[in-house]
């Protein structure tokens, strides 16, 4: 998420919830399961940080979790939530400039490659599949269209909204099974949400 996502932070969890109900949280929470136990999660682009209590609810222990948000006021609020036992680590910086990173077992990117441009889009997927261990679990949720007119009207409108409140460059959807097919990822499991406009997958990297 851009920098100005900070503008929304108070109340975008319920202007979400008012479009689309709870279809991006189940959407999301529909891949937690496949955190392994005691693995190191890379979190790009959090939000407001509710997933992390929906982690911790899974595992309430054993995790180290890099959570890197560009937005500080919605770091702010991630930083208050309930992360059990787990270490948690919070950077305010978008992750390509987050220096020193170690490699990770898991990956959650959750409707962040819709804010950029091609260019930013292939240069961030490109530093994170570095960062990803080989084996690792690349867990990303984002929007598609299938064809419905409303998807279209509805993708126009949000991005446009969120275009003159938050900054963000994106004009229309990137193509991210493209990205995964080139670097060789194994679907494990994929469910659409929202009349299809959501998609939610748990992606493998090659060992």
């Amino acid at each position: 998420m851009g920098g100005g996502y900070s503008n929304v932070a108070p109340f975008y969890d319920k202007l979400s919830q008012l479009i689309y109900g709870k279809a991006l949280i189940r959407s999301q929470v529909y891949l937690l399961p496949f955190i392994p136990a005691n693995a190191h999660v890379l979190i790009v682009g959090g939000g407001t940080g509710w997933i992390l209590e929906e982690i911790s609810k899974i595992h309430p222990q054993g995790l180290t979790i890099t959570y890197v948000e560009v937005a500080g006021k919605m770091l702010n609020l991630s930083c208050e939530r309930d992360i059990a036992k787990n270490n948690v680590t919070f950077i305010n910086n978008t992750v390509e400039d987050v220096k020193d990173l170690s490699a990770v077992d898991v990956i959650i990117t959750s409707f962040l490659f819709d804010n950029f441009l091609p260019a930013t889009v292939t240069r961030v997927f490109e530093h994170l599949h570095q960062l990803l261990k080989p084996g690792g679990i690349w867990l990303n949720t984002d929007f598609q269209l299938t064809g419905k007119w409303w998807q279209n009207m509805l993708l126009k409108s949000m991005l446009l909204f969120f275009r003159m409140l938050c900054g963000i460059e994106s004009k229309q959807l990137p193509d991210m099974t493209m990205h995964f097919n080139h670097y060789n990822y194994t679907i494990l499991s994929q469910k659409t949400f929202f009349g299809e406009f959501i998609k939610a997958t748990a992606y493998q990297k090659k060992i």
